[in-house]
């Protein structure tokens, strides 16, 4: 079926997101696609048929290397929710009209939960209309949250940079001689993955945090106290990983004065557990206390890439346009872990209706049964997704970036 590509980009970006987009972008070209179309700000952006001829972006072999290790979303992002095409049918119409206008036969969308989502209402809109237009999804999210994979590009070098981070935090903290607690807040929403990944910082060299809490058991505020204190009579640090969204036994988060109205998706954002949490351990245990926050470092330092996770997300991109050109529609790529040494994946494609709208959290027998660590289970699976490096290209010191010019 002959015509033209459209790929967009949705939700919190990665520091691998742009990878997807090269590998989209390379694999329709190699099929001898004629135009490439990149949605502006995802879906919402096209909806005001705002899009960009990615041709004229991506023009050697140069932008494409420094694309790859371009942090955040190229083509910009959205939060937007397509309504039930049953009760509004308005903005199906207005994307398949500028969609018949470009000739687009097939559409990418790079994003994690909330973007399937997307794929599943577009690809039911297009059969019942008996539209040929093929959609695809490609997985990205560093809260590796998406059901039916075995993790989501974007995740591992979030939790590279998570437990780099979380090891040069524990150097800093044994520079006095004196008793201090440091709690690190990291990102996760309802699943614990990247706060979990903070214990792949433990080895020869750093003993790891102390404690960790995961979204996935309530959190009892006397207990991580009582912890606490049973900690600084064996060591004078104390290191705490804490989700952002940690709630207790009825469901409220810890930071529930810090919760942000919801967005179209009907998510928070949150922060302020570690602040909250360093707090009351200064005034319950009148100890030094300090709250860090990772926040938008750990999804867009490409500085501290995983090689790994890069290639990934450039295969998956790769695969998500394959398949749309052979007649797949409304599927997602996915990886099937084969096995963990030596680390071996296969691609492969699952309906996006398996996928849409569902949270995959960190399995209960990967977690202590106190509730403050993960076992070996969870370093075995996480630990080749961070494998590798890739240097960014330098100029005047710093980092060498692509970004999308003014038409």
């Amino acid at each position: 079926m002959q015509g033209n590509v459209m790929v967009g980009q949705s939700g919190g970006p990665t520091s691998v997101i742009n990878a997807s987009l090269v590998g989209v972008f390379q694999a329709a070209r190699e099929a001898g696609v004629t135009t490439v179309y990149g949605m502006r700000n995802g879906i919402e952006g096209l909806l005001k048929e705002e899009y960009v001829d990615l041709g004229k972006h991506i023009t050697s072999d140069l932008d494409i290397e420094l694309l790859k290790r371009t942090p955040s979303s190229f083509l910009g992002s959205c939060r937007f929710k397509l309504p039930d095409m049953r009760q509004d049918e308005k903005p199906y119409r207005r994307l398949f009209a500028i969609l018949d206008k470009l000739n687009v036969k097939y559409v990418i969308y790079i994003g994690g939960n909330d973007s399937m989502d997307t794929i599943m209402k577009l690809s039911a809109y297009a059969l019942s209309i008996k539209s040929e237009i093929r959609f695809m999804g490609v997985p990205k999210t560093i809260d590796n949250d998406l059901a039916e994979t075995d993790h989501t590009p974007g995740y591992g070098s979030a939790a590279k940079y998570v437990a780099s981070a979380m090891k040069e935090i524990i150097c800093d903290s044994d520079v006095y001689n004196m008793e201090s607690v440091t709690i690190v807040e990291i990102m996760g929403r309802n699943a614990g993955w990247l706060t979990a990944a903070s214990a792949l910082s433990k080895g020869e060299d750093c003993a790891g945090p102390d404690l960790i809490c995961l979204p996935e058991r309530p959190f009892d505020a006397e207990l991580f106290l009582e912890r606490i204190e049973k900690l600084r009579k064996e060591k004078k640090t104390v290191i705490a990983a804490v989700s952002e969204a940690l709630r207790d036994k009825d469901g409220r988060y810890v930071c529930e004065g810090d919760v942000s109205p919801a967005d179209a998706f009907g998510h928070k954002i949150i922060t302020g557990s570690a602040l909250y949490l360093s707090d009351l351990v200064r005034r319950r245990l009148g100890i030094k206390a300090r709250g860090i926050v990772f926040n938008t470092l750990q999804r867009c330092a490409s500085h501290l890439v995983s090689r790994r996770d890069m290639t990934e997300a450039f295969m998956a991109g790769s695969q998500a346009m394959r398949a749309a050109l052979k007649g797949h529609s409304g599927e997602m790529v996915i990886f099937r872990r084969v096995s963990n040494e030596p680390y071996q994946i296969l691609m492969e494609t699952c309906d996006v209706y398996k996928i849409a709208n569902t949270e995959k959290t960190v399995p209960d027998a990967w977690i202590t049964q106190d509730g403050t660590g993960v076992t070996d289970a969870f370093l075995e699976y996480s630990r080749p997704l961070i494998i590798g490096e890739l240097a960014p290209f330098m100029v005047g010191g710093l980092p060498r970036h692509l970004f999308l010019r003014e038409e």
